[in-house]
């Protein structure tokens, strides 16, 4: 019938289209500050050429003494910014606003303890009543950050970058991985235990710390040692009997944990050889259960055992057998991990090579003491000499300059997401854009046509007619009173809607009339009221007549009502009109939301709110 609505599919042509656009405005707007960025870069680069032409360019040699960045550091800050800007890239997917709840979020939090589920819902639901915001959000912050990485390499900035990528991965790994799973049964390093974004932030930490904790192997040998325990203690959990693991077979036909999870993998939407490459091995695993994960545990505690003793020759083998073990997961177990529309990283196995890399680059080729001096590190100030000197070096330094401003770009980026989500987080009511996507824009009628005259009896028995409401606005809908389906979340969003409204109810009146020529009494419609709160409703009437007047009303409205045969079920149009106080129709809606949850509901409520705001402004 007219109104029935459809649910939403994570390529809904209207929020894709919603979600580019808004990529698209907030570019305009970094844009802009790049813009503004760039010329004040020419500004301080014409002062600094006007002071070296004056003789003044002995500032230059400001913090001139200290020496490169310590190669570990160096190759965390870039690897791990090159990784956020690549996932950057990945949320920019046009399956992400829809499908990062329900496609990885919900999977994450599968199994996990009833506290993880009630946290990382309650924020997936902050994502699911906002999905754009949110979406274009987790693009900004992230290519913000690994751009914040990439152009600060020393400093204070540096460690700011550092920092911000602990916080974000800490929110990742907590809110989007479930903790990396590891509250959930089947934990598995090859399944990606403890969890990619917790690399991010160990990686972030060590980006934080000064720069003379990187002078001698101290820090690189405590960091090959966690990651050694780490390791064996991975083995440790792939060796416990009863998880699945060693088994390729259950009942005679292949269904272990690791089968499972690469049949999984292989169904993801990718290139054809690497899905049968991914097939292949779970063919080797479901006829070999028992030898694939010994050779797994073997290698793990092999890889832990030569880490673990932190000495350069058998870090080294280390290292080397731990890449081999890493690559080969990622190929064959977690299938690279982007791909499928909503892969939002490359998954564990490319950041623990890199954390492992550069444990062993501190180890091996960590400046002497003293070597690497940066700036941080010198005798501390009174924050206005400090305040002093770093004006002094931006006149006077053109690198220094150029990378504060490339920071300050990096950090406009990630507050380019971060504010709006941040305020998306504390508004309950869901954007409209979703009911939008299900049900299409709401028919503007312009001009306004006169709505159609009725002449019916409220639940208090009270006669109320089109002219009686003359100087409201009207939300004229139609339900059952004794639907048990979708006119109870009808009514749900209705009185939602007039919550909204605020103060500006006083001059609405919220107007349901029976669509059931069975059941229409006064009796039917105040238990329908008491059921569903609206009662309390100073605003509410639900109105009713005789079957003919109902009918009238109806056809005039454009309403179908149709009885199953034995009068079992009624069905019904699922409309409402949006009445201005001239009694003019000026909105068309269609009240099937396609869902009941409560993003849907809000978000029609939404809607209804704002189009009934529009006609009390209306001259």
């Amino acid at each position: 019938m007219v109104g029935m609505g459809s649910g939403l599919r994570v390529s809904n042509p209207t929020l894709a289209s919603a979600f580019a656009a808004a990529l698209l405005h907030q570019g305009v707007v970094l844009l802009a500050v790049l813009v503004v960025l760039a010329l004040a870069w020419n500004l301080l680069r014409a002062r600094q050429l006007r002071q070296a032409a004056g003789g003044g360019g002995g500032g230059a040699r400001l913090g001139a003494g200290a020496g490169p960045e310590p190669a570990a550091r160096r190759l965390l800050r870039i690897a791990f910014g090159l990784l956020w800007v690549f996932d950057g890239i990945l949320q920019g997917q046009v399956a992400m606003p829809l499908g990062l709840p329900s496609q990885v979020v919900q999977p994450a939090v599968a199994g996990s303890p009833s506290w993880v589920h009630r946290l990382v819902m309650g924020a997936a639901g902050v994502w699911s009543h906002h999905p754009v915001t949110a979406a274009a959000a987790a693009v900004w912050i992230q290519v913000g950050i690994g751009l914040f990485l990439l152009v600060a390499p020393r400093g204070s900035w540096s460690r700011l970058a550092g920092a911000a990528s602990l916080a974000w991965g800490l929110c990742v790994w907590v809110l989007g991985e479930a903790f990396g799973q590891l509250f959930a049964p089947g934990a598995s390093w090859m399944f990606g235990a403890p969890g990619a974004a917790l690399l991010y932030c160990l990686a972030g930490a060590l980006i934080v710390l000064p720069e003379r904790l990187f002078a001698g192997p101290a820090l690189g040998r405590r960091l090959l040692r966690a990651l050694g325990a780490f390791f064996l203690g991975m083995a440790v959990l792939q060796a416990w009997p009863g998880r699945g693991f060693w088994e390729g077979r259950i009942h005679g036909r292949p269904g272990g944990a690791l089968y499972k999870m690469v049949s999984q993998m292989a169904a993801t939407p990718q290139p054809g050889f690497i899905s049968g490459t991914v097939r292949a091995f779970g063919r080797l695993d479901a006829a070999h259960g028992f030898a694939v994960n010994l050779a797994v545990v073997v290698s793990l505690a092999l890889i832990g055992a030569l880490l673990v003793p932190a000495r350069p020759r058998a870090a080294r083998a280390g290292v080397a057998a731990a890449a081999v073990m890493c690559l080969a997961d990622w190929v064959l177990v977690q299938d690279f991990g982007f791909f499928g529309g909503v892969g939002t990283d490359p998954n564990s196995m490319v950041p623990t090579l890199l954390v492992l890399a550069a444990g062993h680059v501190a180890l091996t080729r960590s400046p002497a003491p003293g070597a690497a001096t940066e700036l941080a590190s010198l005798p501390r100030r009174d924050l206005a000499g400090a305040l002093r000197r770093a004006r002094m070096r931006l006149s006077a330094d053109p690198a220094y300059a150029l990378r504060s401003l490339a920071a300050l770009g990096a950090v406009a980026i990630a507050l380019l997401g971060a504010v709006p989500l941040l305020l998306a987080s504390t508004n309950p009511v869901a954007d409209p854009i979703l009911t939008v996507a299900v049900d299409g824009t709401p028919d503007a009628l312009q001009p306004a046509v006169p709505a159609p005259p009725f002449r019916l009896t409220d639940q208090h028995g009270r006669v109320v007619t089109l002219a009686s409401l003359h100087g409201r606005a009207l939300v004229v809908s139609f339900l059952d009173p004794v639907c048990t389906s979708d006119c109870p979340v009808i009514a749900q969003e209705l009185k939602q809607a007039d919550e909204m409204l605020g103060p500006s109810a006083r001059s609405v009146e919220m107007v349901a009339i029976v669509a059931n020529p069975l059941y229409r009494s006064t009796a039917v419609t105040d238990a329908f009221d008491r059921s569903e709160g609206l009662d309390s409703l100073p605003n509410w009437l639900f109105l009713s007549g005789s079957r003919q007047a109902l009918t009238r009303t109806w056809s005039e409205y454009g309403i179908e009502v149709s009885v199953a045969p034995g009068g079992a079920m009624v069905a019904h149009s699922e409309q409402a009109y949006v009445i201005d106080p001239q009694g003019g129709e000026r909105y068309v809606l269609d009240t099937a939301t396609g869902s009941q949850d409560s993003a849907s509901m809000s978000s029609f409520a939404g809607v209804v709110a704002s189009e009934v705001r529009s006609v009390l402004a209306a001259p």
